[in-house]
């Protein structure tokens, strides 16, 4: 993946990109994200330490900081792997990268975070075409992100992880670049306005908790189907559900962070998150949750004060 006109490239002050973002041609996909994560958290050469009670911040798990605007942030780098063009569209793409430290080498040692080694997130421009996967590794410490088809436009993709400093200290990460998808692009859909409720696959989210740029807030979403509490959600990457947001403009990433812990295939109706928002404006969520091994995005948009 440079720069919007092609593929993503390092940013200002790292050394001249050689390698760049190698993409697969994988077979036509109709929808703009998985239906469900079967993948690896990674492969036997990384290093998983799992921190803290289910569905918690463990004590020693470090908490993320930082917008995710940066492909190089705390001594680490996203460095894409091989050559390509831009990505095509209306075709599922495999993506590669790695992580290297100040070294240039590659890292190759990470800590689970919500059961993953990995969280690989990609979002368009204008907030729509999110997709949430988690990329396997090799023995190289090179990552492999399978995205399926993606609309024509600008994207930004982001890496975020748990790892290690120079210092022996864990530092948790979300790196990014940004990249296009080839095609002739439409005029791009006005981001749905602030809403209190969305629907999916014939679900109610309800949100609740106001929201204020630069502090920690305790946001809540209510489940229902058919206006009775939905109470059979699964456990979903040690959780019953997974929250991310982009900032509108800037496409800032926010730390959500569940709370609670699961037990068994009884979560809901009400599912907690601590909300920080950086900066103030609107906000696009996603909000993924499981029921009968169904995995489920609702989107809805929110606005920080």
């Amino acid at each position: 993946m440079r720069t919007l006109r092609s593929t993503l490239s390092r940013h200002a002050g790292a050394a001249g990109l050689a390698t760049l973002l190698a993409v697969g041609l994988g077979a036509c996909a109709a929808n703009t994200a998985p239906a469900a994560d079967s993948s690896a958290s990674a492969s036997t050469a990384a290093s998983a330490t799992t921190s803290g009670m289910p569905g918690m911040s463990g004590m020693d798990e470090p908490m993320y900081t930082g917008n995710g605007l940066s492909a190089s942030s705390g001594g680490f780098t996203l460095v894409p792997a091989d050559a390509t063009s831009t990505l095509p569209a209306d075709r599922a793409v495999t993506l590669s990268f790695r992580i290297e430290d100040a070294m240039g080498m590659a890292v190759t040692s990470f800590q689970d975070d919500q059961t993953k080694l990995m969280h690989f997130y990609v979002v368009r421009s204008d907030l729509a075409g999110f997709q949430h996967v988690h990329p396997t590794m090799a023995a190289d410490g090179t990552w492999s992100a399978s995205l399926a088809a993606m609309q024509p436009g600008a994207y930004r993709a982001y890496a975020s992880f748990i790892t290690k400093n120079s210092g022996g200290t864990a530092v948790a990460l979300v790196l990014s670049e940004q990249f296009t998808v080839a095609g002739t692009v439409s005029t791009a859909a006005a981001l749905p306005a602030p809403s209190a409720t969305t629907e999916v696959d014939g679900y109610t989210v309800a949100l609740s908790g106001d929201l204020m740029s630069g502090m920690q807030h305790t946001l809540t979403a209510t489940i229902t189907k058919d206006g009775v509490p939905v109470t059979d959600l699964q456990p979903y990457l040690d959780s019953y559900a997974h929250l991310t947001a982009f900032h509108q403009g800037d496409m800032a990433f926010a730390h959500l962070h569940p709370q609670g812990t699961v037990n068994g295939d009884h979560g809901g109706p009400t599912l907690t998150f601590e909300a920080t928002m950086a900066e103030a404006g609107d906000y696009r969520l996603y909000l993924q949750f499981q029921t009968g091994g169904v995995l489920h995005t609702a989107a809805i948009t929110v606005h920080a004060a």
